[in-house]
C-alpha cells in the first residue's frame, strides 16, 4: 500500500520528546490537509504521537512498519487546538520523598520500564492508560512519570479529564533521576 504524502521527516535513532518535537516543528510548515510521514525507530513514538496529535487537533491516519522502521502519518488540521500544559507539576526531588498517600504511574512504554523504574511504581504505557486507568487509585496523589515529562503531561492531563482531582507531571522525569531504581525481572 502506497500512503501519499507531502513532506517526510526522518527522525530515525531519535528518543522522546524528538521525534514529537521535529514533527511540531514539520507541521508548521505544512498547509492544511498536508500528510506527514515521520519515520522513526523509538517504539514509544507510536503512542506518543497518537496522544500529541488528538491533543493538537492533527489527524492521526496510522502507522506502518518495515525492517524496524516505524512509519507514522499525521495530516495537518485545518484549524490546531492550542496546546496546554497539565497545570500541576513536581520535580524529582518532591517524588523522591512521597509516603504512602501517593502511588507513581510510570506511563513510559514497557521495556523502559523493565531496565530501570523507581521502586513501587506501577507501570501503565501511555498507550494503555485509557484501559487501565481503573488500575490507578484516585483517592490518593497520583505522580505520573516518563522520561523527559512529556508523555506523562498528556497522562496526566488525561487522568484529570477523568476525575483524578490530585494529579501531578513530573518534570524532568527518569532522564534525571538520582534517586533508587529497580529492574523488572
Amino acid at each position: 500500500m502506497t500512503i501519499q504524502t507531502d513532506v517526510q521527516l526522518d527522525a530515525k535513532g531519535l528518543a522522546c520528546p524528538m521525534p514529537i518535537v521535529k514533527t511540531k516543528k514539520s507541521m508548521k510548515d505544512l498547509e492544511p490537509g498536508q500528510v506527514l510521514e515521520i519515520q522513526a525507530t523509538d517504539q514509544g513514538s507510536t503512542t506518543d504521537l497518537k496522544a500529541w496529535a488528538d491533543k493538537s487537533g492533527h489527524q492521526y491516519l496510522g502507522t506502518n512498519e518495515n525492517e524496524g522502521v516505524l512509519y507514522h502519518y499525521v495530516r495537518k488540521a485545518e484549524e490546531e487546538k492550542t496546546e496546554t500544559s497539565h497545570p500541576h507539576t513536581a520535580d524529582n526531588e518532591e517524588l523522591e520523598s512521597l509516603g504512602d498517600d501517593a502511588v507513581v504511574v510510570d506511563v513510559r512504554e514497557s521495556a523502559e520500564y523493565a531496565f530501570g523504574h523507581i521502586p513501587g511504581a506501577m507501570s501503565v504505557p501511555l498507550g494503555e492508560l485509557e484501559e487501565r486507568m481503573n488500575e490507578i487509585d484516585a483517592s490518593k496523589d497520583v505522580y505520573v512519570v516518563c522520561r523527559t515529562g512529556n508523555r506523562s503531561d498528556m497522562a496526566a492531563q488525561k487522568l484529570a479529564e477523568n476525575g483524578y482531582g490530585k494529579v501531578y507531571n513530573v518534570v524532568p522525569g527518569m532522564s534525571e533521576w538520582n534517586g533508587d531504581t529497580e529492574k523488572s525481572k
